[in-house]
């Protein structure tokens, strides 16, 4: 067991190093939830490969349907994802999205993952919830109270027919 490892942390803020970025460096904006590795400068071939891309997406649906381009994304080491805008109808705001990558000293590039993601400007649908929170205790009432002339009687089982003649025994 180590000791140190259980004792409370007693340095002060002004004992501390400094984390902060090298004198001299303007400290680069970080998005909230993306880790520092991803937010590096795109492969060069790879962000130029947008023909490869569209290509790919006109796999999965009609290239009238694919827009202009947006943008390449770093996601990783050899690894960049192409936006396109969706002229889809009923999708508008949305973009179209290419995952391409290559392997260390290839020139060929392949292609990983399609699909369609919905931007800031997308209308999204309400978030789901459960049938037993939707329904309200005034919904219930109102089946309870509903007039029973609404329900047919049932008189006879299926398969069963009458005698048109009457009961003749």
């Amino acid at each position: 067991m180590n000791p140190e490892a259980e004792q409370p942390d007693t340095t002060s803020p002004e004992q501390a190093p400094a984390a902060g970025p090298a004198v001299g460096k303007p400290e680069a904006k970080r998005r909230a939830g993306v880790p520092v590795w991803r937010t590096g400068k795109p492969d060069a071939f790879l962000a130029a490969a947008v023909d490869v891309a569209r290509a790919a997406i006109e796999g999965i649906t009609a290239p009238s349907d694919i827009g202009a381009h947006i943008a390449a994304k770093s996601e990783g080491d050899r690894l960049v994802t192409h936006l396109f805008e969706s002229k889809l109808p009923g999708y508008q705001g949305w973009q179209w999205y290419a995952v391409v990558t290559r392997n260390s000293r290839s020139k060929v590039v392949t292609v990983s993952e399609l699909g369609l993601l919905p931007s800031a400007d997308s209308i999204l649908s309400p978030e789901w919830v459960p049938w037993a929170e939707r329904v309200r205790p005034e919904d219930a009432q109102a089946v309870e109270e509903e007039p029973a002339e609404n329900v047919e009687p049932v008189t006879d089982q299926p398969g069963e027919q009458e005698d048109p003649a009457g009961e003749a025994d």
